[in-house]
């Protein structure tokens, strides 16, 4: 490894070595563009990684609210402004018992590579809390929101921090921030993505991720003179981001086979494939967003595995659509072993080191998620734009430039990695390409 990296990487394991994710994620993206630090010394004389890997400025703060019972509780909020080089803040806030400044911090860091690949001036940020969302009333949820908004609404804005949704929050959540929001500045405006569509929000938004990896999926096949037609598919998660990706796999001739939980995974032989089944996948975040067993009650031929994940079916195709290291070294073992022709990373870093390091050196396409899942905080690009012309795209126009935006990243991730002698590599594509232009940014902007 270069000498100059090695020296990062060692500095921020010196200071913060608790973190694990964000120390993960740094190390995935410092080790994959050591060509383009070796033929530009400019990124070393600027100290450019030194500047890259720590947040311009992360906010911590207490979240008091009070349940229906009548009782006080006392959440923590975050909020990590990561990189503003390119554009305002852009990125996700995340409910979930398991958020910590780590997960964060790897999420912000990840979340400004994949905005600069996008094309659209959009910096990178991530926020959220341990609440967890799950077993809550609506008020209960409403009083929290409003009291995470009291707090983060005079850190962020349309030109300087624009957040949206993550796991944890949909859109009842964005909807309560939002009107705490526009309560306590006295004002109406774009400030956060992922907003019901009478107030703002853009068609094809909670679709958007899933439709988009579906998208750079098929642009991986169809660089290998393949097609996506008849292949088998295995998704985890059965959240929004699976919800698209069962949608528009099945429309595009493929057939999703699996989805999970927390308490295991489904495999339904029938495909997951109708618009009744896709409808249910909506409608099981409301009964338990922490089961998926329901599913096979619902639809008697599926099969419900306790405890166990998806990734031991035999498919032609994985996509994992969860969470955070959600696939092992040993989970990709198995779908080698049992030929798996594409493996598609829509989770943010949703596979370990050792399963997506496996899939490279078995020449397994691999698409990383700052690449495959950026429809998602495109389509929140394309709402920007929308809100800030006082406009309303039809679902056809907004499908259409979110296809035109993945096909492009597509391309510019095979593009990168061929220039660095990497053809193929979507992870050194992804990274060298996304880093490149906010590094370049920064130099160009001076010592800020």
């Amino acid at each position: 490894m270069n000498a100059y990296i090695r020296e990062v990487l060692d500095g921020l394991k010196a200071r913060a070595p608790w973190e694990t994710e964000f120390l993960q994620a740094a190390e995935e993206v410092l080790e994959s563009i050591e060509p383009l630090i070796e033929k530009n010394p400019k990124y070393k004389a600027q100290r450019i990684l030194e500047r890259i890997v720590e947040p311009e400025r992360t906010v911590m703060f207490r979240v008091p609210w009070m349940n229906d019972k009548g009782e006080y509780i006392v959440n923590r909020g975050y909020r990590v402004q990561f990189n503003s080089a390119i554009g305002p803040y852009k990125g996700g806030i995340r409910f979930h018992p398991k958020v910590t400044l780590s997960t964060l911090k790897f999420l912000g860091f990840e979340q400004t590579f994949k905005n600069s690949l996008t094309s659209l001036p959009m910096g990178g940020g991530k926020g959220g809390s341990d609440f967890d969302p799950n077993g809550k009333s609506d008020n209960e949820i409403m009083r929290f929101c409003q009291s995470f908004m009291t707090e983060l609404f005079r850190h962020i804005g349309p030109d300087t921090d624009v957040p949206a949704g993550d796991i944890g929050v949909g859109g009842r959540e964005v909807g309560y921030m939002f009107g705490q929001y526009k309560r306590l500045r006295d004002e109406f405006t774009g400030v956060l993505t992922g907003k019901g569509l009478s107030f703002g929000g853009s068609l094809i938004r909670p679709e958007a991720t899933g439709f988009g990896a579906v998208y750079f999926l098929n642009e991986m096949i169809k660089a290998k003179g393949d097609t996506l037609k008849g292949k088998t598919v295995s998704v985890s998660g059965f959240g929004n981001v699976s919800w698209g990706t069962c949608i528009k796999a099945t429309e595009l001739g493929a057939k999703v086979v699996t989805i999970s939980g927390p308490d295991g995974y489904i495999y339904d032989p029938d495909g997951i494939s109708t618009a009744e089944k896709h409808k249910y996948l909506e409608e099981m975040l409301v009964i338990n967003r922490n089961s998926c067993e329901t599913y096979a009650k619902k639809f008697p031929n599926a099969k419900f595995f306790a405890g166990k994940r998806p990734w031991e079916q035999k498919v032609d195709i994985a996509m994992c659509c969860a969470i955070q290291n959600e696939m092992s070294g040993d989970d990709a073992a198995q779908l080698v072993k049992n030929g798996v022709q594409y493996v598609v990373e829509v989770s943010n870093m949703g596979c370990t080191p050792e399963a997506w390091k496996l899939f490279i050196e078995k020449k397994i396409p691999f698409g990383p998620g700052k690449a495959a899942n950026a429809g998602g905080v495109a389509t929140s690009g394309l709402e920007m734009s929308q809100n800030s012309m006082r406009l309303a795209w039809s679902a056809e126009e907004v499908d259409q430039r979110l296809h035109a935006i993945m096909v492009n990243i597509h391309k510019t991730c095979l593009e990168a990695a061929k220039e660095f002698g990497a053809d193929g590599n979507y992870v050194v594509g992804a990274n060298i390409a996304g880093f490149k232009k906010v590094a370049d940014a920064m130099i160009a902007q001076g010592l800020v």
